[in-house]
């Protein structure tokens, strides 16, 4: 299942949005209001809960600055990938765009689609404000 944000435009240099979303603990006041639980565990790990969802750990996985970060489950019952890709409008603009990638099956997918499609809005909706 792959499902991605509509873009937004941020105005901040490539640059300064990559060092944002490699910050984890940034990832906080991106969330939407319904979160129940945010922990940084480490530097490249945190963990959160939407009220009524089961506890995330988010790790980063790969980061190619200054362009792309990707965030993967770590640990639990579902592999899947959140990722950020930042292209550059000019110096000091750019555009980003949310990607959510799992193997699901139909069932799961069918139920987790709409909620995950309205957090990555959510997210990518926040970032002009919080960048």
């Amino acid at each position: 299942m792959n499902l991605e944000s509509p873009k937004v435009s941020v105005s901040k240099s490539p640059e300064a949005v990559f060092n944002f979303l490699s910050d984890i603990k940034n990832f906080e006041s991106l969330m939407p209001e319904n979160i129940s639980k945010f922990e940084v565990l480490d530097d490249d790990k945190f963990l959160f809960a939407l009220k009524g969802m089961p506890e995330i750990i988010l790790k980063k996985k790969e980061v190619i600055p200054p362009n792309k970060i990707v965030l993967g489950a770590a640990g639990g019952k579902i592999d899947f990938s959140l990722i950020g890709n930042i292209i550059e409008v000019n110096a000091n603009s750019s555009e980003v765009q949310l990607q959510f990638s799992g193997d699901f099956n139909p069932m799961m997918a069918m139920m987790i689609k709409s909620p995950i499609t309205k957090f990555l809005e959510t997210l990518a909706t926040n970032m002009p404000k919080a960048v």
